[in-house]
C-alpha cells in the first residue's frame, strides 16, 4: 500500500484532489457585488477605461459613495454613446432638406415610361407619412430665461413654503404652468392612441383625396398605314366631324369610316406624279382639303368621292399645313407665306389674302374659330422657331402695348410690331405687307404643335421641336407667356381634349433614348396623368375624335393606333354642343 502511495500514480491521485478541494469553497461561495464591499486598504480598479487621458484609470482608495453613483459612472465612461432621440433634432443632425416644390428639369431628361398618376400619389403619401414618422418637425424651443437684474444688495435666500409633495390631483388652470405638464389630462393625447403611427400620419391617410381617372395603356384597334410618310413637316391625318379618317399613303388619300370601319380611295395622284402632303377636314361637314408636294390643292367632297375645287397651282413649293376656318381655307407652304382662300369662289382665283410673316417654311396651322362662323384668331408655326398670331379681321392690339411697341419693340412674349405696322394691319391692304399681332421668339427649334384652348379664351400651346422641348402657353390677348413645360423630347403634336381640361402631345426624338410617347397632361397644373406607348418611330400625326373620347396617332411605322384616351362627355352631348352654338339656337 506505501508502495502505491509513493508510485507516480498515486501522486498524481493526491495532487487532483487537492485541487478539488481549494475549488469547492469558490463554488459554493456566495457572489457579492464588489462595489458594495468596503475595502479601505486595496483599491479598486475601474472596471472600464476612461475616455479622459487626464483622468487616472484607478479609482480612489475608498470606492464609490453608493451604487447609483457607480452606474453613472458606468454611463458615463462608456465607449458608445446613443444620443436621446426624443430632444435631439434629426433633420438638422442628418441634415435633410424640407421639400420646396419640383426643381427646374433638365433639357436631358426623358419623359417616364410609366406615368401612373395612382403611383405617384401614393409614393408622395408614403414620403410625407416617412418624413413625419422617422424624421418629426423640430418643436420649439422655449426661449432663453432672462436674468433678472439684482440691486448691490442682494436678497438673501429665504426657506421655502412647505408643500405637499404628493399630490395627484390635476394642476389648476393656471396661465404660468407650462402645457407640457398637462399632456396627459388631453383624452387625444398620443399616450393614448391605438394607432402606430402619429396623429399628423393618421390625419394625412384618413384625408379624402381626389380620384383619378385611369386610361388605357393599350390601344384598342391597330390598322396598317403603307407608305405613311416619316417627315416632320407633313401633316397626314385627320378626323372629320362626321366620324371619318382621312389619311394620306403616298400619292393615295384614304378614307375610314370609324362605326363601320369601310374603307374608300378618295384619290390617286401617281398619275400626274404628285405626292400627297397635307390634309385637312372642314370643321362641319364633309369638305376634305389635300395639298401636295407640287404645290397644287385639290377640295374634294367625300361621301361622292368627287374632286370640287382644284387650285394648280396654289403655291409654287410644297403645301405642308391647312386649316379650316368655315369657308376660309388657310394653307402654308414652303415658299414661306400663307395664302388664305373663300372656297365658295371659282377654281383658279387668287387669295383674298397673303401672309408672310416667317422667315423660313411654315410647318403648321390652326385657327382659334371652332364655330365655323369666319372668325378668330390663326396661329402659324415655322422652321424659324417663331409663332406668329394673326388677326384677319384687322383688330388692333391694346393702347398700353401700343404705346409701348413705339419704344421697345418687344412685348412680355415676344417682339411686337410698331404703330405703323398696325395701322397697315387695320387698313385691311392686300398683299405681302401684312404683319402678325404678336411673334413669340422663345422656342429654339420648329413649332409643329400648335393648338387652341377650347376651354379659356384666348390661350394657345405650342410646341417645339428636337433642339427645344417644351410646350410654352400663350395669352394672345396681351402676347404673354403663361407657363412652359419640359418634356425631355421632340414635341410633333398637339390637342386639347374637349371633355376635360388636359392635353395631349406626341412626341419624337429625345437627348438620350426615344420614348416616341403619347403624353396627356392636366392644366394648369402640367402634372402628367398617363403616358402611352407603342410605337417604334416618332408618334408625326395625331386626330381626336368627333365625339372627344378617342385619339389617332400614327407614325413611321406605318402603323395607326386608336386610344381611349378621355372620358365620355357628360350629358352625351355632341361637339360644340355649348350655349353659343349658332346650329342649335337658330331652327
Amino acid at each position: 500500500m506505501s508502495g502505491l502511495k509513493n508510485s507516480p500514480f498515486g501522486k498524481r491521485l493526491r495532487a487532483a484532489h487537492q485541487d478539488t478541494e481549494d475549488d469547492a469553497p469558490r463554488r459554493t461561495r456566495q457572489r457579492v457585488n464588489p462595489t458594495f464591499v468596503p475595502s479601505p486598504t486595496t483599491p479598486i480598479p475601474s472596471l472600464i477605461p476612461s475616455l479622459d487621458s487626464s483622468r487616472p484609470t484607478t479609482s480612489d482608495t475608498s470606492g464609490p459613495d453608493s451604487p447609483v453613483d457607480s452606474f453613472r459612472g458606468h454611463r458615463e465612461y462608456g465607449d458608445r454613446f446613443v444620443p436621446s432621440r426624443d430632444t435631439g433634432d434629426m433633420r438638422t443632425s442628418y441634415h435633410l432638406m424640407d421639400d420646396i416644390g419640383p426643381s427646374t428639369p433638365s433639357k436631358h431628361r426623358t419623359i417616364p415610361t410609366e406615368s401612373d398618376a395612382q403611383k405617384e400619389q401614393a409614393n408622395a403619401i408614403f414620403t410625407s407619412i416617412l418624413h413625419t414618422e422617422v424624421t418629426p418637425p423640430s418643436p420649439r424651443r422655449p426661449a432663453s430665461p432672462t436674468r433678472p437684474a439684482h440691486s448691490s444688495s442682494s436678497i438673501a435666500p429665504s426657506t421655502p413654503t412647505r408643500r405637499r409633495i404628493f399630490h395627484y390631483n390635476s394642476p389648476s388652470s393656471n396661465p404660468g404652468t407650462p402645457t407640457h405638464g398637462r399632456r396627459l389630462d388631453t383624452p387625444t393625447d398620443e399616450a393614448y392612441s391605438m394607432s402606430p403611427v402619429r396623429a399628423e400620419s393618421r390625419q394625412l391617410l384618413e384625408s379624402p383625396r381626389r380620384q383619378l381617372r385611369s386610361v388605357c395603356k393599350t390601344p384598342y384597334r391597330v390598322l396598317d398605314a403603307p407608305d405613311l410618310a416619316d417627315d416632320f413637316y407633313l401633316n397626314l391625318v385627320d378626323w372629320s366631324s362626321t366620324n371619318v379618317l382621312g389619311v394620306g399613303l403616298g400619292s393615295c388619300v384614304y378614307l375610314w369610316t370609324a362605326h363601320n370601319a369601310v374603307v374608300s380611295k378618295l384619290c390617286d395622284l401617281s398619275g400626274v406624279g404628285d405626292t400627297v402632303s397635307s390634309v385637312a377636314w372642314v370643321q362641319k361637314g364633309t369638305t376634305l382639303a389635300v395639298g401636295t408636294l407640287s404645290g397644287h390643292l385639290h377640295i374634294y367632297d367625300a361621301p361622292t368621292l368627287t374632286v370640287v375645287r382644284t387650285y394648280a397651282p396654289a403655291h409654287t413649293q410644297r403645301i405642308g399645313a391647312l386649316s379650316w376656318n368655315g369657308h376660309i381655307l388657310s394653307s402654308g407652304s414652303r415658299d414661306r407665306t400663307v395664302h388664305h382662300r373663300d372656297v365658295r369662289e371659282a377654281a383658279g382665283g387668287k387669295p383674298f389674302r397673303k401672309c408672310a410673316g416667317h422667315k423660313q417654311k411654315y410647318v403648321g396651322l390652326r385657327w382659334s374659330g371652332e364655330l365655323g362662323m369666319g372668325f378668330g384668331a390663326l396661329a402659324s408655326g415655322g422652321n424659324d422657331n417663331k409663332v406668329c398670331i394673326w388677326d384677319l379681321r384687322g383688330s388692333r392690339r391694346a393702347s398700353s402695348f401700343s404705346s409701348s411697341a413705339h419704344t421697345s419693340g418687344s412685348g412680355p412674349g415676344g417682339s411686337i410690331g410698331t404703330s405703323s405696322h398696325s395701322s397697315r394691319l387695320n387698313s385691311g391692304n392686300d398683299g405681302d405687307g401684312d404683319v402678325p399681332l404678336w411673334k413669340f421668339h422663345e422656342h429654339t427649334a420648329a413649332v409643329k404643335a400648335l393648338a387652341w384652348d377650347p376651354h379659356v379664351s384666348g390661350v394657345l400651346a405650342t410646341g417645339g421641336g428636337t433642339q427645344d422641348k417644351h410646350i410654352r402657353f400663350w395669352n394672345t390677348f396681351n402676347g404673354t407667356m403663361l407657363n412652359e413645360l419640359d418634356t425631355g423630347s421632340q414635341v410633333c403634336n398637339l390637342i386639347w381634349s374637349h371633355t376635360s381640361h388636359e392635353l395631349v402631345s406626341t412626341h419624337g426624338f429625345s437627348s438620350t433614348t426615344a420614348q416616341n410617347q403619347i403624353c396627356i397632361w392636366r392644366y394648369p397644373s402640367l402634372s402628367q396623368v398617363a403616358s402611352l406607348t407603342g410605337h417604334t418611330h416618332r408618334v408625326l400625326y395625331l386626330a381626336m375624335s368627333p365625339d372627344g373620347e378617342t385619339i389617332v396617332t400614327g407614325a413611321g411605322d406605318e402603323t395607326l393606333r386608336f386610344w381611349n384616351a378621355f372620358p365620355r362627355r357628360d350629358g352625351g352631348g355632341e361637339r360644340g354642343g355649348g350655349a353659343l352654338d349658332w346650329g342649335r339656337l337658330i331652327r
